[in-house]
């Protein structure tokens, strides 16, 4: 996958980001914090979201991709073999999109953990 592609994707998941900060619900001043409704002080929960949202995008374009080809398998009439190719390419570049973020986390946690003190 090019840089270009990465940044892009990147780029994607930054708006998502200020998308779900934006639309978050903000905590009552006084709600106790493990009470309902209320929301954690710092950013992980934030990221360990936008992170669970494109995890479950990538499933469900997986699951698409397989139920068109489980379908075109049995000769359903409407499902085509370029329906099903073109599915199942989208699943395949937005796995390889989430592989490469994945790897680019890792890589920036291991610098983190590596750094001097």
């Amino acid at each position: 996958m090019s840089q270009m592609a990465i940044d892009q994707v990147l780029a994607q998941i930054r708006a998502m980001s200020s998308q779900v900060r934006l639309d978050a619900p903000r905590p009552t001043p006084l709600a106790a914090p493990g009470a309902p409704g209320a929301q954690p002080a710092s950013g992980a929960s934030a990221f360990a979201s936008i992170l669970k949202q494109g995890i479950d995008a990538v499933n469900q374009s997986e699951q698409r991709a397989n139920g068109l080809a489980d379908a075109f398998s049995r000769g359903v009439p409407g499902v085509s073999l370029p329906q099903v190719v073109l599915q199942m390419e989208k699943a395949s570049v937005s796995f390889r999109a989430l592989t490469e973020v994945r790897n680019r986390l890792i890589s920036a946690y291991q610098d983190i953990m590596n750094m001097q003190m």
